[in-house]
């Protein structure tokens, strides 16, 4: 399945769902009605980028719900080969309070949805919604890129933020753990975080910030005069020599039989276009990179 391949028939389907999640990459003819469903029925989705939930904001939202109910029906998709028919695409702290208040069944919207579908709509919903912290919006980034093969360019179409921000966040992902955490409690700021992901010993810088009270202007000058991990990205920050591009470019070209292009950006990432004139000459690139009998 294609990216992003399901804004098609969208007004039909918003007039359905009504105040219901923002779910605007949905689409499709399939109705989708409001049904009641068991909450034994209901699972939740491994996959969902939100992992902590605040029990005093649940608390409060299960006493309206024991009042008013479930004004806004939760999205889930059917599964197969688990432990329950139904998983949670949007709505998972809907089902928590539901359960907190003592219902047995709650509002939903099915729909048939991938893996990568249910993915982006759950991220979306969170980071729309602000409901994420820093750690778990760089985790769903991440999820949405090594899962569902997406590239910085794809995110930032479908999350509506910018290359730079998407990039930024996943920085957050190579932390430790207790670095994490910290970002997590509010001990430290998730710009304070980035600052020091680049570090070679980023916990203790973060203990340094917290003892010393240091604004994020104050860690970056302290960042001046502490070693940089050599296994982060920005640490390479020189490109390769012309020269050797060029060998390189004419290597793969001879092996391949084809023009080839590389492009390298600050950091050491990049790019290898190779160009292709006719099915044939693909078939023949691709049996050479793959082999003959993949």
């Amino acid at each position: 399945m294609s990216k992003f391949g399901m804004g098609r028939n969208l007004s039909d389907l918003q007039n359905e769902i009504g105040v219901a999640p923002d779910i605007s990459i949905l689409s499709g003819t399939e109705r989708v009605v409001v049904r009641q469903i068991p909450l034994v029925q209901i699972g939740i989705n491994p996959d969902q980028p939100r992992k902590t939930f605040n029990t005093a904001e649940l608390e409060d939202l299960a006493a309206s719900i024991r009042e008013k109910g479930v004004l806004t029906p939760i999205l889930l998709r059917p599964v197969k080969g688990r432990a329950y028919s139904y998983e949670i695409v949007a709505g998972e702290r809907r089902y928590r309070a539901s359960k907190m208040a003592g219902l047995t069944e709650i509002p939903a919207f099915i729909k048939n949805l991938a893996d990568e579908n249910a993915m982006e709509i759950a991220l979306i919903e969170n980071v729309q919604r602000e409901n994420l912290n820093p750690i778990e919006e760089a985790a769903g980034y991440a999820n949405l890129m090594n899962k569902c093969k997406y590239t910085l360019e794809d995110v930032s179409r479908l999350i509506g933020k910018s290359e730079s921000y998407i990039r930024n966040a996943i920085r957050l992902n190579g932390l430790p753990t207790s670095v994490k955490k910290m970002v997590e409690q509010g001990e430290i700021s998730a710009s304070h975080a980035r600052t020091i992901a680049v570090a070679e010993n980023p916990e203790e810088l973060a203990k340094e910030i917290v003892a010393k009270k240091m604004t994020v202007a104050d860690t970056e000058q302290r960042m001046k005069k502490v070693s940089r991990s050599t296994s982060t990205r920005k640490f390479n920050d020189k490109t390769m020599d012309a020269k050797v591009v060029r060998e390189l470019t004419n290597r793969v070209a001879r092996a391949l039989g084809t023009r080839v292009k590389i492009t390298e950006r600050r950091g050491g990432a990049g790019a290898i276009t190779i160009t292709f004139d006719t099915r044939n000459q693909l078939n023949e690139i691709i049996n050479k990179i793959a082999g003959k009998n993949e």
